[in-house]
């Protein structure tokens, strides 16, 4: 289109852009799709989820731990349980924030240092 921007609209033009105004002020508000409120549900149950689990794992990696921090384990032992609860509490975190993609590599990475303290035990 190579129209002029300062042109004027005449008065069928000026008509149909009220008659436009009056339908859009009478029209019905949208109600959303239901795949848009969805995909909604969906994100939020994705941060419950991750929030949720990266919180468990923390208690989790918190107690044992401790528990082995009492224990006859080698120092390497609690301190592998801590550094995996520390980076699991990360990605509950970033888990109530949204990041809930990189909430689920933290969990891995976490639940994955834990493991390998329970391999120096």
């Amino acid at each position: 289109m190579s129209g002029r921007t300062d042109s004027v609209a005449g008065p069928a033009e000026a008509e149909a852009e009220e008659e436009a105004a009056e339908l859009a002020e009478r029209a019905e508000p949208v109600v959303q799709d239901e795949a848009e409120t969805d995909g909604h549900d969906e994100a939020r149950r994705a941060r419950w989820l991750a929030t949720g689990t990266g919180a468990l794992l923390t208690l989790a990696g918190t107690a044992a731990a401790l528990l082995r921090l009492t224990g006859t384990a080698p120092a390497l032992v609690p301190a592998a349980y801590a550094t995996g609860a520390a980076v699991c509490a990360a990605a509950a975190l970033l888990g109530t924030r949204g990041r809930t993609r990189r909430a689920l590599w933290l969990l891995i990475a976490g639940t994955m240092i834990m493991a390998l303290g329970d391999q120096f035990d």
